[in-house]
């Protein structure tokens, strides 16, 4: 009877252990999801990537890999073969990029869309759907390093030719004469910033009122100036061809006269061409008086040398 109840137990122990292992067989293997498998093509290094690496989509795990081989029609391409659940929406236009995940240094698959070609991703004559792998992150950060490490040291070179001996030489004789000439110009600044004070307080709002005010004044002057000497003028005319006339009747008797009214016209017109010139030169005299004349010879303040 003891035997018995030994077996059962034993038996009991066993079916129970076969039934832990189904599940933790079942539990290791994960859930079953319907899945898809497609080629991912690339020409890069895939250093670093294993079969079961996980794929993405936007950050999501999405699949794994599960085979990496050369394809023996071209053996400058490796073929990933990757399982992608059904439900993720693959398009022509995606595209794959070899990530590496934290410090770690794992690769994995991310799978990019670059927006192209919205229509869904189909295999061609039975093949299964392929994808195109762009360059990795870390491997256009090489190529633009190396460019732009060539780049400069083609303007390290570019700079040493230029900056040779004689140019430098040139350059330090330059930067002297800007200095020199800086120094130079300081003074010329400082006189200018004291002739614009000057003109400053000069063309004041009063000044320029009694300027425009002379201006204004000068005009219609200068308007019958002109008149009176075009009058003058016809009459010195008329005046000549009667003197010039030998018929004319009392001609010989008004010559005296004429003489005297001709010298009186001429420094009359001396005269008022005087002072439309000292108006023209210096219309502001209306305002501020005819300049004072300097001193003579034996008055107060004269000069020799001002004088010369």
């Amino acid at each position: 009877m003891e035997n018995k109840s030994h077996a059962l137990i034993a038996g009991i122990f066993a079916l129970l252990l076969g039934v832990g292992a189904a599940l933790a067989i079942y539990w290791l293997g994960g859930s079953r999801e319907n899945v898809t498998s497609y080629v991912v093509v690339t020409k890069q290094n895939v250093g670093g990537l294993n079969p079961q690496a996980q794929v993405r989509y936007r950050g999501i795990r999405v699949g794994k890999v599960s085979d990496i081989r050369l394809d023996l029609e071209d053996v400058s391409n490796t073929l990933l073969t990757i399982e992608i659940r059904d439900d993720v929406p693959l398009t022509t236009g995606t595209v794959a990029r070899l990530n590496y995940q934290g410090v770690t240094g794992i690769a994995h698959i991310l799978l990019l869309d670059s927006g192209k070609d919205k229509r869904p991703l189909e295999g061609k004559d039975g093949e299964l759907p392929r994808i195109a792998m762009i360059p990795s992150l870390f491997e256009e950060l090489g190529e633009n390093g190396m460019a732009t490490l060539k780049q400069a040291r083609e303007l390290m070179s570019s700079a040493n030719a230029m900056l040779n001996e004689e140019n430098r030489q040139h350059l330090t004789a330059t930067l002297k004469n800007l200095e020199a000439a800086s120094a130079n110009l300081k003074p010329a600044l400082e006189n200018m910033n004291g002739t614009l004070t000057q003109i400053r307080k000069l063309l004041d709002d009063q000044n320029i009122r009694k300027l425009s005010g002379a201006a204004a004044e000068v005009q219609p002057l200068l308007a019958d100036t002109r008149v009176l000497i075009g009058k003058m003028q016809s009459a010195t005319d008329k005046i000549d061809v009667a003197i010039g006339d030998a018929s004319a009747g009392g001609t010989s008797a008004l010559m005296p006269r004429l003489n005297e009214l001709a010298t009186d016209f001429s420094l009359t017109s001396r005269q008022l061409s005087r002072v439309l010139r000292i108006l023209e030169d210096s219309p502001q005299g209306l305002v501020f008086g005819a300049p004072a004349l300097p001193p003579g010879p034996g008055e107060q303040g004269f000069s020799a040398v001002g004088a010369k």
